[in-house]
């Protein structure tokens, strides 16, 4: 028999992430605890275990995203599971997995809109199980370029567009380093929530940033780096770290300001060459839909993947209004 819990020992469910060969730290208590200390957001961490000897088959870790509060809640929330659900390579894992999203998807469907599921690697042999469970596939992009070579290697893998981007960044005066303080950290936020803004993208609060500057970095489980020019914040990019992946996670910029992120990717790449053997920089969009953002990724030279993402929707109803709300609030920003 399989049991699925939310009570479980912190170091046994981080010890099976941590073996796991796609652990990550989306899937990590660490990052659970930083979800828990972020304004409306919320952590469901599950597992399932093997009633007869203990062990651990699978686990599921999913953050709740609330954008309004009280009776509004089930019309703004999603839920997102990033790198997850892990599980055993083997039948009991198999039907460990069928059930903890079985479970999951009992536990959320009342109270959210849609859950999406955002891979990590490729999902192939999962699609049909997860199809089942009502979770639908769609293709969504990614780069991943490898860290585990010397610098000028990497550099030489850039595409010349960006390399002069970055030169031209260093002659223009812009210098990257880590934060340093809590103010840099607030100056961080304010680039990102500018950008945000810019492209109409709901934002975390500024807790997200706070929390994971002050549980993450001191562990060597995130990096703040900060971009400046005549000593004002111009931009930000900020990694997590763990096993041997580096993520790129926020990034934000002044608008009008060329060549910064070119300079902030490069800093990450350099200062990480060697030391983790995967850049994950993140989403590029649908294949099949313009999106800019994966013309500036393409030009560091990684290799482009396609994941993709599933998407549940546990209320048609509610997603309608969702949207409908979420257009208001795109048309006020």
């Amino acid at each position: 028999m399989i049991e699925i819990t939310d009570s479980f020992e912190k170091g046994e469910w981080d010890a099976f992430v941590l073996s796991h060969p796609k652990g990550n730290i989306f899937q990590s208590t660490m990052i659970a605890d930083v979800f828990n200390r972020t304004k409306n957001y919320e952590s469901i961490s599950l597992m399932a275990i093997d009633e007869d000897d203990g062990e651990v088959l699978a686990v599921l870790q999913s953050a709740i995203i609330s954008e309004m509060q009280g009776l509004l809640s089930k019309f703004s929330s999603r839920s997102v599971i990033q790198g997850g659900p892990l599980f055993k390579d083997s039948q009991k894992g198999l039907e460990a997995v069928v059930s903890l999203l079985k479970h999951y998807n009992t536990l959320v469907g009342g109270s959210i809109v849609y859950t999406q599921i955002r891979n990590m690697w490729d999902t192939s042999d999962s699609r049909q199980r997860l199809d089942s469970l009502g979770f639908e596939y769609d293709q969504h992009l990614d780069f991943l370029i490898d860290l585990d070579r010397k610098e000028d290697e990497i550099w030489s893998g850039i595409h010349k567009s960006r390399r002069k981007g970055i030169n031209r960044a260093e002659k223009n005066g812009i210098v990257v380093r880590k934060v340093e303080n809590s103010d840099e950290v607030c100056a961080c936020y304010e680039l990102v929530l500018e950008t945000y803004r810019r492209f109409k993208i709901p934002i975390a609060d500024i807790s997200l940033f706070e929390t994971a500057y002050d549980s993450l970095v001191s562990k060597g489980h995130a990096d703040f780096f900060i971009a400046l020019k005549d000593n004002k914040a111009i931009g930000t990019r900020i990694t997590l770290n763990y096993k041997d992946i580096v993520y790129d996670w926020y990034a934000g910029s002044k608008q009008g300001v060329d060549y910064v992120d070119e300079a902030l990717v490069w800093q990450i790449l350099k200062e990480n060459a060697g030391k983790y053997k995967v850049f994950d920089f993140g989403g590029a969009g649908h294949p099949d839909k313009p999106y800019g953002v994966r013309e500036f990724k393409r030009r560091f030279g990684g290799e482009m993947v396609n994941f993709g993402r599933y998407e549940k929707v546990h209320s048609a109803t509610r997603k309608k209004v969702a949207m409908v709300g979420l257009k208001c609030i795109k048309s006020l920003s």
